[in-house]
């Protein structure tokens, strides 16, 4: 997939603002009653004849989501503009991208997560080479995986397992030796809707 067709898949899908989350696969499981407003960037790396996804990994010792696979980003600050800024913001603070290097697409739905955020994806497109300055608290790796990969149904997962007393189901994505599940996963399958028309 190119660059001018996902900004065309982007164009034809409309405004993102259906509910997503967690409660999608866990019929009966409710959203807190307050959800903290965050944003993350879905970067799409743009190099020669191929486009790829731009993942990180928390840091071991982070009170939220520690270890696990994410997009850049955090918390919506009252003094940001938009989500867009918002991840925009973050983006630079975790990995070091420039806003100026991201070519905003649009947006992804909401997702809201168990653990009390609501998460609005901002979409954007990177052109390669990448030089990325992680920072060490809060990021352990950066690394990229193929959008043919998350476009193809066949690496689609259903997980579950226990989560706080119950059984929960999420989707995942087993990229060689990485596992990407929760938020992340569902954000990547909103993705998937999205550019698979």
């Amino acid at each position: 997939m190119t660059r001018a067709e996902v900004i065309t898949r982007f164009r034809a899908s409309g405004p993102a603002g259906a509910r997503r989350g967690d409660h999608d696969l866990n019929p009966g499981l409710d959203s807190a009653d307050r959800l903290t407003r965050a944003a993350v960037l879905v970067p799409l790396v743009e190099r020669p004849g191929e486009l790829s996804v731009l993942l990180t990994q928390r840091t071991a010792h982070l009170r939220d989501h520690a270890g696990q696979i994410s997009f850049p980003g955090g918390r919506i600050e009252a003094d940001d503009a938009s989500p867009e800024a918002a991840a925009l913001r973050e983006v630079e603070e975790e990995i070091g991208l420039p806003p100026a290097r991201v070519d905003i697409v649009g947006r992804l739905d909401d997702y809201e997560t168990r653990t009390g955020f609501c998460v609005t994806p901002v979409v954007g497109i990177v052109m390669a080479p990448l030089r990325l300055r992680l920072d060490e608290h809060e990021v352990a790796e950066a690394f990229e995986v193929a959008l043919a990969f998350i476009l193809d149904p066949a690496n689609h997962q259903l997980h579950s397992r226990e989560l706080g007393g119950k059984m929960r189901r999420f989707h995942a994505f087993s990229y060689h030796d990485r596992y990407i599940w929760g938020a992340t996963a569902g954000i990547l399958i909103n993705l998937y809707e999205v550019l698979s028309g």
